[in-house]
């Protein structure tokens, strides 16, 4: 099973994203903040709420209660950081 085992603020609405497979990941989540209609998401166009992020149950977590699979957070990755071929 999929877990991110750190999480650490990059710029704008994005992410470095280490998962517990040995991958880290540049994460882009503008598109999915400015897209989405539902106010717990469009929630985190406010920047210093989108920074305010911990981990909890295995996945990134918000102060508003929004969070993501760990799955979902991978696929909407740009930028594999660090990888060993």
């Amino acid at each position: 099973m999929l877990h991110v085992e750190s999480a650490k603020y990059h710029s704008d609405y994005k992410i470095e994203v280490t998962f517990n497979d040995g991958s880290s990941h540049l994460v882009d989540f503008e598109k999915i903040v400015f897209n989405d209609s539902r106010a717990i998401v469009s929630d985190l166009k406010d920047l210093a709420l989108f920074k305010d992020f911990s981990i909890k149950n295995h996945t990134i977590s918000w102060t508003n209660g929004l969070d993501f699979a760990p799955e979902f957070i991978k696929d909407c990755s740009i930028k594999v950081l660090n990888e060993t071929a």
